[in-house]
């Protein structure tokens, strides 16, 4: 089978390997299309693993199932999580099913850029979702993002009537954007740097979308609340400015959700007196777990949340490496698709 190898931000091949082996308890899947997630371009992240098989947004069809699976049958159409928690260890019954070290270690292998990857028994087990009859492959790529967004707004407890901001506007801004206002925010407020992904805020839910580099973002969330600052501030760009940015827009008492990570060697200056005396809230977010890919399918299936607009690219597996490059470097890319058709 053909798969997409990275070895390097700019090199990634495309090489011929044995279609994985199955257990008893595991399945094979065809992929029919998986998305390019932010993390897939974090090459600080990924050059100290590679060379790998990235892709962990997929949609496909079973191909193969072991003797003890019962809940699928070779045909369905699955959305298979990457990592699941092991539900029984310290993290795990504490809720933090990210922190769990299983997490880590269940893996779509190869990766979802490949022909079929093979979901190991405890994602078959916990997370393995049936795609519905009338949702397309490509939707139900968002699956996997659109949970880490609802994680990470159950996290902070956006409540009804609450203001927020969110700076970036690329796919997971505005999942977000679209999400508040369906968790019952009463005004979202966007920054981003391109005209383009402001004029789709708008389209998602956004009351105010601004361009820093022409408006004060800070100025103006503030104008747009009585003075008084955002309750959430959610930040999907990897830099400082956006933190600080961020941390700026909010209130007293506000929570910063730290959504992207930034490269390792930059670090932010905070004041603990600041941070004391206001009560400022730090909420990071990493990733999702099988609570929300159950709350995301539920959402799109409802059209609760509608990402076809979000996708501006499609390219064939064997064009991994275009698809890479244009969701690295086009300023018009949001979100980019890998497909076996």
């Amino acid at each position: 089978m053909k798969v997409a190898v990275y070895y390097g931000p700019k090199d990634i091949r495309i090489e011929e390997k044995p279609i994985p082996q199955i257990t008893e308890h595991e399945i094979l899947v065809h992929m029919n299309a998986c998305g390019i997630c932010g993390s897939d371009l974090m090459d600080w992240y990924l050059k100290p693993r590679a060379p790998l098989v990235l892709g962990h947004e997929p949609a496909g069809i079973i191909t193969k199932k072991g003797k003890e699976v019962h809940r699928f049958d070779v045909g369905d159409r699955v959305f298979v999580h990457h990592h699941v928690a092991c539900m029984t260890c310290y993290y795990c019954l504490h809720g933090d099913y990210t922190l769990c070290s299983q997490f880590h270690e269940t893996n779509l292998k190869p990766g979802g850029f490949a022909e079929y990857f093979k979901a190991p028994a405890p994602n078959v087990q916990t997370d393995t979702l049936k795609i519905p009859d009338n949702m397309t492959d490509e939707t139900a790529t968002f699956i996997e993002p659109i949970a880490c967004c609802v994680r990470a707004i159950r996290k902070c407890n956006l409540q009804t009537g609450d203001t927020v901001s969110i700076i970036g506007a690329g796919t997971t801004g505005l999942i977000h954007t679209s999400l508040s206002k369906t968790y019952g925010a009463a005004k979202t407020i966007v920054s981003d740097l391109f005209e383009t992904r402001l004029r789709l805020a708008r389209e998602y839910g956004a009351d105010v979308a601004i361009n820093p580099t022409k408006t004060d973002f800070v100025d103006a969330v503030k104008a747009e609340t009585d003075g008084r600052g955002v309750d959430i501030a959610i930040v999907t760009a990897p830099s400082l400015e956006a933190y600080y940015s961020a941390f700026s827009t909010l209130r007293k008492g506000g929570r910063l959700c730290i959504f992207a990570p930034t490269d390792p060697e930059k670090h932010m200056q905070l004041s603990p007196k600041e941070l004391f005396f206001n009560e400022i809230q730090m909420i990071p977010s990493y990733s999702t777990s099988h609570i929300e890919t159950r709350a995301a399918l539920q959402l799109l299936q409802t059209n609760k949340i509608d990402p076809k607009k979000l996708i501006t690219h499609r390219f064939p597996l064997a064009q991994t490496a275009e698809a890479f490059k244009t969701a690295r470097e086009s300023k018009e890319s949001l979100k980019v698709i890998v497909t076996t058709k």
